[in-house]
């Protein structure tokens, strides 16, 4: 699956390589808390919202069959505890799946819905996320007393990882938090709809919707990523 290797590295040439920071993996232990359903902050509850007042709040998700020995937490901008008002936000995630995952049509479509799920099903204390597809917006709530308690990405980031990983096709995943104030988040917001683009693409061609390009409406798509018509042909045929 290259198909979003491309967008991938356009989104991270939009970043300074020397200010990209790992986070350890292995510092929380135990692991965060999670919620096992989205608990509410409220505004007198809350230390600042990710994307509040308007800011950008961009999510984006991606896959590539590049090989990673292992998962990858990283922070371009202030960390949680560092922050002191609403900032702008991002959540990039690249998960890493073997090719020979995407061969069934059926099982990739699935995986796909899956990935999605658990994109968005992952509530970790005083991390609320006010999540809105329509609009594409991610804005996120903390919780003053989660912060005062230790919360920082590295805890919310390891989350994510493990709920990822229970999903056997994951090998390995990229989790970017981006806070930066000069970052230019109208560029990766664009980008991050085009890999909203591809991916419902993929929908149509796994669950096979629509096999005529001349009626799609996602044939744009299929014109401009490299790869994408390729496999819809070769779906086509099989």
């Amino acid at each position: 699956m290259e198909i979003y290797d491309n967008l991938i590295e356009e989104c991270i040439r939009l970043m300074n390589p020397s200010e990209i920071h790992s986070l350890p993996l292995a510092h929380c232990r135990p692991l965060w808390e999670t919620e096992a359903e989205q608990k509410l902050i409220f505004r007198r509850d809350m230390a600042y919202e990710l994307g509040g007042g308007g800011l950008p709040a961009v999510s984006a998700l991606a896959f590539t069959s590049r090989p990673a020995d292992s998962d990858r937490l990283l922070l371009y901008g202030p960390d949680l505890p560092r922050i002191q008002a609403d900032s702008p936000y991002a959540r990039l995630t690249v998960l890493h799946v073997d090719d020979g995952h995407w061969q069934d049509d059926q099982e990739a479509y699935q995986f796909l819905r899956r990935m999605e799920h658990t994109r968005y099903h992952v509530y970790p204390r005083g991390f609320m996320m006010r999540i809105s597809t329509s609009a594409d917006r991610e804005p996120v709530r903390v919780s003053r007393q989660a912060l005062q308690s230790g919360l920082d990405f590295a805890r919310v980031g390891q989350l994510f990882l493990q709920a990822y990983h229970e999903h056997p096709q994951v090998q390995a995943a990229t989790l970017l938090f981006v806070t930066a104030p000069d970052f230019p988040y109208e560029l990766l917001a664009q980008k991050a709809a085009r890999m909203e683009a591809v991916t419902n693409s993929l929908d149509q061609i796994f669950n096979r919707l629509i096999m005529d390009c001349r009626s799609c409406t996602l044939k744009p798509v299929c014109d401009e990523v490299e790869g994408l018509r390729e496999l819809h042909f070769s779906r086509r045929h099989s």
